[in-house]
């Protein structure tokens, strides 16, 4: 399996690095070469000297739409793109069948257990929290040059943190209106949103309440939900699921969700799978959340 790894920060960094794990030959497009591999300076050269089965897009969120209109003619190929799929809506519309989007949380135990125990049980409520310090995210590093920091690059909580609005629909079914309340509030040195929170209803569930931010010392990812007879609290820092009192550990490394994810694309099993049309539903959402929030009002999936 021939894979050409698009973008080579720490996140395509991991990918190309698992890829060859699972016994791909992996290439990459990137201006920062390392001392092994082989390097492309531009998509352009890649894919004239190259021909791939997987393309995985890890550039910065603003150069994905971009990309991917350079990669027109690659409809047929396997595509993973990091998560979110664009900074916006696309201008255009696109068509790639095999194409997915990098929300690899669906791939945690925790969240495949969650989704176990809930297909025979009506919801009531849903509370979804995640928060880590941004500056403590990318060690060695300084935050404030990163992509997270910056409107610009695609950069932003909401945008940071969407895997909560990929798997909240994914479980709960799409959003049918929403309110929500964020911005920039603390001291760091970014000028994107570091906190929102979010308030909306699906078909399935009358409340869910979701908060993001760039701002907790203590790192927390969980997701709470009610039915009638049970409460679950998804932890996917600690890997632990509770079901009213009793709790079931995970023993889960940091690469288990993006191996698999890339394990479900290479096979072909879809059934965790982000698609495109739910990749774009995510960015819809989190458009509508900064709408709803810049202008204080309820807004409508239409």
């Amino acid at each position: 399996m021939n894979v050409l790894v698009i973008g080579y920060g720490s996140i395509g960094k991991r990918h190309e690095s698992i890829l060859r794990l699972l016994g791909c030959f992996t290439e990459v497009v990137s201006r920062h070469k390392k001392n092994n591999g082989i390097f492309h300076e531009n998509i352009h050269e890649a894919l004239r000297n190259g021909n791939y089965d997987y393309l995985i897009i890890a550039n910065e969120t603003k150069d994905h739409e971009e990309t991917l209109n350079y990669l027109v003619n690659q409809q047929n190929k396997k595509i993973l793109v990091e998560k979110p799929i664009f900074s916006h809506l696309p201008q255009r519309e696109l068509y790639f069948p095999n194409l997915y989007v990098g929300y690899n949380l669906r791939f945690h135990p925790v969240i495949q257990a969650l989704h176990h125990q809930l297909l025979n049980e009506p919801v009531i409520s849903v509370q979804a929290y995640v928060g880590q310090y941004l500056p403590s995210w990318r060690p060695g590093s300084d935050y404030t040059k990163s992509y997270s920091a910056s409107v610009d690059k695609g950069g932003g909580v909401l945008r940071d943190l969407s895997h909560e609005l990929d798997y909240l629909q994914f479980l709960f079914g799409e959003w049918n209106e929403l309110t929500a309340s964020g911005g920039k509030f603390s001291d760091l040195k970014i000028e994107s949103d570091d906190h929102f929170s979010v308030l909306y209803r699906t078909s399935k569930v009358p409340l869910i309440s979701v908060q993001v931010n760039y701002l907790d010392f203590i790192t927390q990812r969980f997701v709470i939900v009610n039915t009638d007879k049970h409460t679950y609290k998804a932890d996917l820092v600690n890997n632990t699921l509770k079901k009213n009192e009793q709790i079931q550990k995970f023993y889960v490394n940091r690469d288990d969700t993006y191996r698999a994810q890339h394990v479900a694309v290479l096979n072909g099993e879809r059934e965790f799978l982000c698609t495109y049309e739910e990749g774009l539903r995510v960015v819809k959402m989190i458009e509508a959340c900064e709408k709803a929030s810049k202008e204080k009002v309820w807004l409508y999936n239409e």
